[in-house]
């Protein structure tokens, strides 16, 4: 029976919300969920969303998951953790200045990376062939981390959150040069589903935009966050210098060398408020758009797609092979020794099991491995293919 005194204090703070938000942003109580809940709860709908992504066991795994840098021993390069930690922390920023829903911007960018597998982008893209190999659709992290928070957390049941934070999660990622996102409001479950579907179809960039503008907020965010961590990184392993940064990006973004990350953030976060406030879309100015765009493009040949830190790529990739085939004949096979079953399906309810086929449950158990424990289990499955060893960590500076 709802409790009348929680119930109170909700419909409080639901009116609150109508008062002092922006008439763009969305309320708490219109977020849409796929079963029926208890309504005295004091939380509104979107804080309720944050906390049950927080407490779930995909969100703990954040802890060991490659952002960029992988095979890098050092304390102090970004893992993904820390990347959503700063996407939260930006977009909340953003948001309450723009009068949008926190609780709504805190759940969608604490859940935006969820899907990742080990390995970051890498491990995405060898996955993904894997997949397309044994006959399932290709592997997208946004699609994924859909698939975690209503498919299988919760024994398989799903933690049953709302179609905004859910919408959020699966288009937090899109083209490098779309730096003006308008929410594509009044989607629907219906519509949901079709946008998963085109997403695995297409891949990263499938063109979709968010339902709301709190997570048009999160999506650019998640760029103004990563951006300049990954240069300061890159300049911590030695794999780029300071000096190295284009000129005129530094001129226009008012990036310090020497504070890379706090200087950048700052004008772009300064900037996208100065042209976004009291609108129904969110941009930068077209100076600063087409400097972060230049920044970005640098990023991508001096850093991600450098061959400096793919020398482990190839070997990364045999393992990847190695345990999915290996795994799949364990779940096809029955043994319940495996890890997949010890650690993945023993813990899923009866209608995962049926309704999942054995390739699509070998996906969810490894892409929910962080990169410790992907490791662990190359580590201990038998029968390795010969010469196929452990990937060699590059130590403190890329060589």
């Amino acid at each position: 029976m709802a409790d009348p005194f929680f119930e109170n204090i909700r419909l409080k703070n639901t009116a609150k919300e109508r008062r002092i938000l922006s008439d763009y942003a969305t309320l708490s109580s219109d977020g849409l969920r796929r079963r029926p809940e208890r309504e005295d709860d004091l939380r509104g709908s979107f804080s309720r969303d944050a906390d049950r992504i927080l407490h779930s066991r995909t969100y703990t795994r954040y802890i060991d998951k490659t952002q960029v840098f992988y095979l890098v021993p050092h304390d102090h390069i970004t893992h993904r953790v820390l990347h959503v930690q700063l996407v939260s922390k930006i977009s909340r920023v953003i948001g309450r200045t723009l009068g949008l829903n926190e609780d709504l911007t805190e759940a969608i960018a604490l859940g935006h990376d969820l899907g990742h597998c080990a390995y970051g982008h890498d491990g995405e893209d060898y996955l993904s062939a894997l997949c397309l190999k044994h006959g399932i659709d290709r592997f997208v992290h946004s699609v994924q981390g859909v698939r975690f928070m209503d498919r299988i957390e919760w024994e398989g049941k799903g933690m049953n959150l709302t179609l905004q934070v859910l919408d959020g999660i699966l288009c937090h990622d899109g083209e490098s040069d779309q730096l003006t996102l308008t929410p594509h409001r009044s989607k629907t479950w219906e519509d949901h589903e079709r946008e998963l579907k085109e997403k695995t179809l297409k891949g990263r960039h499938a063109g979709l935009f968010p339902m709301t503008l709190e997570g048009c907020v999160v999506r650019l965010a998640d760029s103004i966050s990563y951006i300049g961590r990954d240069i300061e990184d890159a300049v911590t392993i030695k794999l780029i210098k300071r000096e190295e940064i284009p000129k005129d990006c530094i001129d226009v973004l008012g990036i310090d060398p020497n504070k890379i990350v706090a200087t950048l953030v700052n004008t772009l976060v300064r900037d996208l408020i100065r042209n976004s406030l009291d609108k129904d879309f969110i941009t930068f100015s077209k100076p600063i758009s087409e400097a972060f765009i230049k920044l970005k493009n640098f990023n991508y040949k001096n850093i991600y797609l450098n061959p400096r830190i793919k020398t482990q790529s190839e070997k990364i990739k045999e393992i990847f092979g190695f345990m999915f085939e290996s795994f799949l004949k364990h779940a096809e096979e029955g043994r319940k020794e495996s890890r997949i079953f010890k650690d993945f399906l023993r813990e899923m309810n009866e209608d995962y099991i049926r309704n999942t086929r054995p390739a699509e449950k070998v996906r969810d158990f490894i892409a929910g491995m962080t990169d410790d424990y992907f490791i662990y289990c190359f580590k201990e499955l038998p029968s390795k293919p010969e010469g196929l060893t452990l990937p060699e960590p590059f130590g403190y500076i890329i060589p």
